[in-house]
Parts: C-alpha cells; sequence; structure tokens
C-alpha cells in the first residue's frame, strides 16, 4: 500500500513524525506537507502566487517534499502535480481536537478532504496539544477497527479524534457543535476595528460538544465533500 502523509503544523511537526514513523509498517510512505504552519486554512489552495515544492531530508528517513502551501494542495501537489500515485492519505496527527464547528476550518481536515475530491481513502487524525506518547497502540487499533469493521466500504473521509486520557474504546460520532470559543481584541491602543484586530483561541471548550471524547473514547466521524442539505429535498418531495 502507498501511503501520502501530511499535516497543517509543518512538515517537522512531531505529530506528523509520530504518524509517519507508525505507518511505516502499513506500507511505503512518503511526506507531502506544508512548508510551515497553516493551521485553520481549512480546504483553501493558492490559485494567485506561484509558490514552491522542495524535496526536504527527514527526521523519519522517508521522501519527503515540503509544499509552500496549504495543506490542500499538498495533496493536489502530491497527486496532480508531481503525478504521485497513492492507495491512502493521513493527516496529522494535529496538535489539538478538531471537532464540531472546528472541522470546517482545520487544515488537517482540508487535506483528507481534498484526497476525497482525488478519489482516494483519506484519515484526518488530530489528539490533545503535543500528547503523543504511547498514541502508537491507539493508532493500532484505530486501523485494525477500521480493517475489522470495513469503514472504507461505508465513507471515504474518516474525522479522527484520540483523547489524552483514552479508554481505548472506538465510537462511531456525529460532528457536534462548537467546541472552542472564540475572542477577538484590539492590540495596542487604537479604540476601533481599524486598529490591529487579534484572535485569541478561547482556553475552555464549549459543554456542547462532542461528548465521545469526553467519556475518554476515540471518536471516529465519517466526512463528506457534498454540502448538499438533503434533508431539505427529503422534506420537500
Amino acid at each position: 500500500m502507498k501511503i501520502c502523509i501530511t499535516n497543517d503544523d509543518g512538515v517537522h511537526a512531531k505529530g506528523l513524525y509520530v504518524l509517519a514513523q507508525w505507518a511505516k509498517k502499513l506500507g511505503e510512505v512518503t511526506i507531502f506537507a506544508p512548508a510551515i504552519q497553516q493551521s485553520g486554512k481549512s480546504h483553501s489552495i493558492e490559485i494567485h502566487t506561484p509558490y514552491r515544492v522542495e524535496k526536504v531530508g527527514h527526521e523519519t528517513g522517508l521522501r519527503a517534499y515540503q509544499v509552500f502551501s496549504t495543506p490542500a494542495d499538498c495533496v493536489r501537489v502530491a497527486m496532480m502535480a508531481m503525478g504521485e500515485e497513492f492507495d491512502l492519505v493521513f493527516s496529522g496527527i494535529n496538535h489539538g481536537y478538531n471537532l464540531g464547528r472546528e472541522i470546517t476550518y482545520s487544515g488537517t481536515v482540508g487535506a483528507a478532504l481534498e484526497a476525497g475530491v482525488q478519489g482516494i481513502r483519506a484519515i484526518a487524525l488530530s489528539t490533545r496539544r503535543d500528547v503523543f506518547d504511547g498514541i502508537e497502540r491507539h493508532l493500532d487499533n484505530m486501523w485494525a477497527f477500521f480493517e475489522e469493521k470495513q469503514l472504507f466500504a461505508k465513507a471515504a473521509v474518516w474525522n479522527v479524534n484520540i483523547p489524552e486520557e483514552c479508554s481505548g474504546k472506538i465510537v462511531l460520532a456525529r460532528q457536534g457543535g462548537p467546541f472552542y470559543s472564540d475572542t477577538f481584541f484590539l492590540k495596542g491602543t487604537e479604540a476601533s476595528v481599524e486598529g490591529k484586530l487579534v484572535w485569541q483561541p478561547g482556553s475552555n471548550p464549549s459543554v456542547d460538544t462532542d461528548a465521545v471524547l469526553q467519556y475518554g473514547h476515540i471518536s471516529l466521524t465519517p466526512l463528506t465533500n457534498d454540502r448538499t442539505d438533503h434533508t431539505l429535498f427529503s422534506e420537500t418531495e
């Protein structure tokens, strides 16, 4: 099996290193990841300015490329520009959960969805920031679950969150509500929004979130690129 590893935290992020090292047991692994931090870039691509792609030495010893653009562009470069063929894309492991509304903004999820656009199976993986010790055993269990339940026959793109205090139980979960509370403030002495506006992520998650993770279980959520509200059609037929 040929595997592409990407993320939104950058080509040398610890989460990517852990994921790539683990993925070696599954097949041939190649890294295409952003040269710099790209969190919050969602499924965006660069269409106005040319950008560089460079082969780099990587801590894993794997063939690796850094892309000076978004996570989605990393997948596009690998498949459309470089002509690589992959059976699976892993995106992550993200330094922080991707839950509820926040998956809309996530570059980690955006890369996985782009793989889906290209007709490739994909898993976006996230955990609490900088909690990677011992996570390999949970990746083993997750992959065994995917194979046992034949989940890729049911959906091509999945969002997976692994809690810090993990019970080991794996649960299929719907997308929850807002997870982080956002705050904006003005930097300096400016008295209007014409000043320099700064975003500060909330430190406490809202109560309307994915209960699966709160119980310490690994959550698996199938995703789709189809934004159609099919409920409306079923209600009007």
